[in-house]
């Protein structure tokens, strides 16, 4: 009697393991840095003018977790201004020194608040929202960005406006530095976007967070 209540024992903690691990086996887990992208506007048609930067320090709050939260969430980039890419030399030193140049800090710092899924759609890419704070010019803003997560890659995109970090001044140092090129015209709303590679193990679709 007592070798079936104990081997019935052993089935049920097996079987309790076993479901234990396969709710908590899926590992998220970043690989590499952050990319971190822009696009300003210039002329009165408003013109897209891309780049990123070079200098990103990016500090994960986690490296690997079971969602993306666990992973994401608390993650910060501290983002060298000064090392500005448009693949324009011309360009970025004019953006170095007559805009973040003006500013009362060279750095731009960025942290995750939250991140919210949309609900699933089969076949499609995972999306969602964060809420990330940016810190420019002594500024702090709550942005809100989009998310998509397709092929192992995250990324988000977003939108800020210069004069919500009181960057009236370097507005005005670009539009002047640059004033014929961009025909009188420089715009205050900037695109924004950063993208990094995440590796899914044991996860299915439909429990990715």
């Amino acid at each position: 009697m007592k070798n079936v209540i104990l081997s019935a024992l052993l089935v049920l903690t097996f079987a309790f393991t076993a479901n234990a691990s396969q709710k908590s086996g899926c590992t998220l887990a970043q690989n590499g840095q952050i990319e971190v992208t822009w696009t300003g506007y210039k002329t009165p048609k408003k013109v897209g003018v891309g780049g990123a930067f070079d200098k990103v320090t990016y500090a994960p709050v986690a490296s690997s977790g079971s969602d993306f939260r666990s992973i994401l969430v608390g993650s910060s980039v501290v983002i060298d201004a000064s090392s500005v890419n448009s693949k324009h030399e011309d360009r970025d030193a004019k953006l170095a020194q007559f805009f973040f140049g003006l500013m009362s800090d060279k750095n731009i710092n960025a942290k995750i608040l939250d991140i919210k899924a949309d609900k699933r759609v089969k076949n499609a890419p995972r999306t969602g929202t964060l809420s990330v704070l940016i810190e420019m010019n002594g500024v702090k803003r709550a942005t809100p960005m989009t998310y998509t997560f397709s092929d192992g890659i995250f990324e988000a995109k977003g939108s800020i406006d210069l004069l919500d970090f009181s960057a009236s001044k370097a507005l005005a140092g670009i539009n002047e530095a640059c004033f014929d090129l961009h025909e009188g015209k420089t715009w205050s709303d900037v695109g924004i976007g950063f993208k990094t590679k995440i590796e899914a193990t044991l996860c299915k679709v439909k429990t990715i967070k």
